[in-house]
């Protein structure tokens, strides 16, 4: 997403950060396959560290995306009600949302890492425009 806001020519205006909601990978680099398969799309991963959400987070931020629906519930219980609608589906946005899980790779082969960044990079293009459309109101 950071990418494709640079490319817009808007990583000025818009701050994009990443966090996940467990602990357990709390300073750790990315998973050597995901590094990889990153990599060889143009991406740099090399200073990615992993950390966790916190909940005044939300008081920082214009919207906050989820990758699965069971992070969007434990997102929504995170957030206060007045926060509740900048919790999103990463998949829920532009024309053709499915609303659909971002898989977990971990478990599987290296095409697995492949396949999660295709849907990855088609669901950040239609954020993107979400987003842009948001900074023109």
């Amino acid at each position: 997403m950071r990418a494709l806001a640079a490319r817009a020519g808007l990583a000025d205006e818009i701050e994009v950060c990443s966090a996940g909601l467990g602990d357990w990978h709390v300073g750790e680099r990315a998973d050597p396959r995901s590094a990889e398969a990153l990599t060889a799309r143009g991406y740099d991963a090399a200073a990615h560290r992993a950390r966790q959400f916190r909940p005044d987070w939300f008081d920082d931020h214009d919207l906050v995306v989820a990758m699965d629906r069971s992070h969007l519930r434990d997102l929504r219980r995170m957030a206060g009600a007045a926060d509740q609608e900048k919790v999103r589906l990463l998949t829920s946005f532009g024309p053709d949302a499915t609303d659909e899980d971002v898989p977990d790779p971990y478990y599987g082969g290296p095409d697995g890492f492949r396949d999660v960044l295709d849907l990855v990079e088609r669901s950040c293009v239609a954020l993107l425009a979400d987003v842009r459309q948001r900074l023109r109101e």
